[in-house]
């Protein structure tokens, strides 16, 4: 059995894949572009893939592949009528990921709420040495106990943001954008209401009909002007241009994003004329990335092709 993992770099150099020797013949590719996938998956009867995009472009020329491995849970990147229709499975990793979101959600959420940023940057520029006083408080914050959380799609990642947010005390709703039915624990909201009532509003839904562009003009409009707003789905639930705006114009106090409408961001993005952090927090798309949720990922893939084959 020959396995090619295409971009094997997405899942990082310092997490073992040894265990993948003991399936099979393993080749990894750092990257893949479109017009190297024909050649690279010839032989392949297993691929493991995050980013390439899986069609009868790409394999075409796979004759032996007979399951793709996606090193994450949303398969928007797999065409899946070409892959019935060729009789190739696909399998992809659910609930991987939970704790390592979560936390890195409150990680952008305190580092914003309690403005770290400015208070770094006082000692590290001297101004503390100087100072008169034994603390500086001249940045305001506020404790989480007390504030109202919207979290936009409550699954497993949202819900156990729901569970953290409460232990500090923070009241939470919710809002399906896809109508699901209400799930007991949280409160049930209107998309408008959990806005307009929210002190932090954090998405954690994946990018469907439903959610595509859903953070427009208009709902960070209804936002509270000290609002936090962090969004750890999926980078097009947010129209950028519109948060920027919203920015710019005081609408929301500040804002943290793991994900981006383009993934590396685009040069011409409208966000990155704002260097404020204490007004924006942008990480590379690590939400998902501990060396723990890493490690948890590859073992489950590991899994699913040794299952596959038994």
């Amino acid at each position: 059995m020959k396995i090619v993992f295409l971009d094997a770099k997405t899942i990082g150099e310092d997490i073992d894949l040894s265990r993948f020797d003991q399936l099979g013949e393993v080749v990894k590719y750092p990257f893949s572009t479109s017009e190297e996938v024909p050649e690279r998956v010839k032989d392949a009867d297993v691929l493991i893939i995050n980013k390439i995009t899986i069609n009868k472009q790409t394999i075409h020329t796979a004759e032996h592949l007979k399951l793709i491995c996606v090193t994450a849970t949303g398969t928007d990147v797999l065409d899946k009528k070409y892959l019935e229709k060729r009789g190739i499975a696909w399998r992809n990793v659910a609930d991987y990921s939970t704790e390592s979101v979560a936390q890195h959600t409150f990680a952008m959420l305190f580092y914003l709420l309690e403005k770290l940023s400015y208070y770094d940057n006082y000692v590290k520029s001297g101004r503390y040495v100087n100072d008169t006083s034994f603390s500086h408080f001249a940045e305001a914050f506020h404790e989480l106990q007390g504030m109202t959380w919207g979290i936009i799609g409550l699954g497993n990642i949202g819900r156990r943001v729901a569970s953290i947010a409460e232990a500090f005390g923070a009241h939470v709703i919710y809002c399906s954008p896809s109508g699901a039915q209400p799930q007991p624990g949280y409160s049930q909201v209107d998309f408008e209401t959990l806005l307009a009532s929210s002190d932090i509003v954090s998405v954690h839904a994946p990018l469907n009909q439903y959610t595509e562009r859903l953070m427009d003009e208009a709902a960070f409009r209804k936002m509270r002007p000290h609002a936090i707003f962090l969004n750890l789905g999926r980078g097009q639930i947010v129209e950028e241009y519109a948060l920027a705006a919203a920015l710019n114009q005081n609408q929301i106090a500040a804002a943290g994003l793991d994900v981006l409408a383009k993934e590396p961001m685009s040069e011409d993005s409208p966000l990155r004329s704002i260097q404020d952090s204490r007004r924006l927090l942008i990480t590379p798309h690590i939400g998902w990335a501990s060396v723990e949720s890493r490690t948890r990922l590859m073992e489950i893939i590991a899994g699913q092709i040794s299952s596959f084959f038994s």
